[in-house]
């Protein structure tokens, strides 16, 4: 066999406005993905699946819609409906491969998609890939700018991957806290506050602590996400839609919402949809709240868990792995350690799409493959780190409770509930003597007369001390 048959098996040409390109035999995308993936060697880095799918959706939406306004043959818009829905499912993920760091409107994704899809739609057809039976241009995107279709895709993924992924997995993390506080509601312990003894709290308290935290997260992330349910297709080049039907943009995000299930509608403003991407950036804000949240618990769960002899000791966490390569029995909380990673990633990321929402000029913001790709790759860290710190941490976590119960005993905050009754600078007196002595504070009270025996199981007791009140008064 020549070189030339050897060619013609292994490519075929495909043409755009440029000229002729080859293009793999096998492949579905056409000469302008192949600019692209030749254009840009750069990251080695394709767009997250869910973003590819997300324009499976948007290709679907607007053959539907086109076909209902009389703008498409009902044989085109079905065979596109069926390609798009292949792309949707994941059929074709492997002819996306335009890397993330591309043109900044994201042109050659976009185009990618509607290559793919003109080029399966035309097998579905009858016809054959390159044939343009069905057209990349004409009918794929028929009506439909990069300029609009790309901020669309963006929001129907990180809507999608917020409300599928990030908000389920959050309220894992929040149930596991939640039993974890219900466990340890009587377990009475040392408070820290600057890392040094304060008054009591139940280890209970400290865990429902972190639960409403959680809680108050995703309620942070819904909020943010709200502005994400709009969608700025319809607007095509500048904002304007010029070249779309006026019930387009309606019309297309109705289908949009029928297929996902997600509350979406038309932008408020299309201007504003695709000059900007505020919202992305909003929505990342909450997203680094939430991660922050998750790193805080972390740090403190390890805290109280350090030791096992000469930490806090407090918590006795789980053995998930062997912990040293040269120190025999360590046990390391390997997964709150992964948490607090995933925050690092987190808030490294949300720089990038706070610089990334925030560029771009006039009509257009330029960075949209880089916001979206690092927004999904966010809420993927965040949902896998809370399930697993759920699961293989969090909900495996059990009390020493006889540990804690010595030391809050012993603690020289316990003083504090000597001020109603003998004054601050008494008790503090009190105080230091106690640890000058290696003596407790009831000791010390009792013994320099300021309380009775009696008095002092009423003051001192630490578990009551664990809720609001005046102790030895009648308030």
């Amino acid at each position: 066999m020549t070189d030339d048959a050897d060619t013609a098996d292994e490519y075929r040409i495909e043409r755009d406005s440029l000229g002729e390109m080859r293009v793999p035999a096998d492949a579905y995308w056409g000469a302008q993905t192949q600019r692209a993936v030749e254009n840009f060697p750069v990251g080695d880095e394709p767009m997250d699946r869910r973003f590819v799918a997300a324009l499976g959706v948007v290709k679907k939406a607007a053959a539907r819609a086109n076909r209902d306004l009389g703008l498409l043959d009902d044989d085109v818009a079905d065979a596109v409906v069926a390609a798009a829905d292949e792309v949707i499912a994941g059929d074709h993920d492997d002819q996306f491969p335009v890397d993330v760091y591309q043109t900044g409107s994201g042109t050659s994704s976009n185009m990618n998609a509607n290559e793919v899809i003109a080029n399966r739609a035309a097998e579905v057809a009858g016809g054959a890939v390159g044939d343009r039976s069905v057209h990349p241009n004409d009918h794929v995107n028929f009506g439909q700018s990069s300029n609009d279709v790309v901020p669309t895709a963006m929001h129907v993924a990180a809507l999608g991957a917020v409300e599928d992924e990030l908000l389920p997995a959050l309220a894992t993390l929040a149930e596991a806290l939640d039993s974890r506080a219900a466990a340890f509601d009587s377990v009475v312990k040392t408070g820290r506050t600057h890392l040094q003894d304060a008054t009591p709290v139940r280890l209970g308290q400290e865990f429902g602590g972190y639960r409403t935290q959680v809680e108050k997260g995703i309620e942070r992330v819904e909020r943010a996400a709200a502005d994400l349910r709009e969608l700025a297709l319809g607007g095509t080049a500048v904002g304007t839609g010029l070249n779309t039907h006026p019930e387009f943009p309606a019309r297309a995000a109705a289908y949009v919402a029928e297929e996902t299930g997600l509350n979406v509608r038309e932008a408020d403003d299309h201007f504003e949809a695709q000059a900007a991407h505020d919202a992305m950036g909003a929505a990342h804000g909450a997203l680094r709240t939430v991660s922050g949240s998750l790193d805080k618990v972390a740090n403190d769960l390890r805290l109280l868990a350090s030791g096992p002899r000469n930490g806090l000791g407090e918590l006795d966490q789980p053995e998930n792995q062997p912990g040293s390569s040269i120190m025999p029995g360590k046990v390391n909380p390997v997964v709150a350690e992964s948490v607090n990673q995933v925050h690092a990633r987190v808030v490294g990321n949300d720089a990038t799409v706070s610089a990334g929402a925030s560029r771009g000029q006039l009509e257009l913001n330029l960075y949209k493959p880089v916001v979206a790709q690092t927004f999904l790759e966010s809420t993927r860290l965040l949902a896998n780190a809370a399930e697993t710190f759920a699961e293989r941490f969090v909900a495996r976590l059990t009390a020493d409770e006889v540990h804690c119960r010595e030391q809050v005993e012993r603690s020289m905050a316990l003083a504090t509930a000597l001020n109603p009754a003998i004054g601050y600078d008494a008790a503090a007196a009190v105080a230091k003597r106690a640890l000058a002595e290696d003596r407790t504070v009831r000791e010390v009270a009792v013994a320099e007369g300021h309380l009775t025996e009696t008095e002092a199981d009423e003051v001192l007791d630490p578990e009551r001390m664990t809720s609001r009140g005046i102790l030895g008064t009648e308030r």
